[in-house]
């Protein structure tokens, strides 16, 4: 038996919604890891939080170095 949908919505409460989008983010970027792992891929993915923190995730390492030079 799966899990149920859930409405795609806004979060109203903040803390829920923190909460939420760091659980989601570190799924995601796992998910990243795992098709350049299993795929041999090329993967970037930048994420900017509500409050504007960067995270990403390069494979390989060297596409992140050369995404971040001016």
């Amino acid at each position: 038996m799966g899990r149920g949908k859930i409405e795609m919505k806004r979060i109203e409460d903040a803390t829920r919604r923190q909460v939420t989008f760091s659980k989601r983010r570190a799924g995601f970027l796992k998910k990243a890891n795992e098709l350049a792992v299993l795929c041999d891929a090329q993967v970037g993915v930048v994420v900017f939080s509500d409050k504007g923190k960067l995270f990403d995730f390069c494979s390989p390492p060297v596409m992140c170095a050369a995404a971040a030079r001016p």
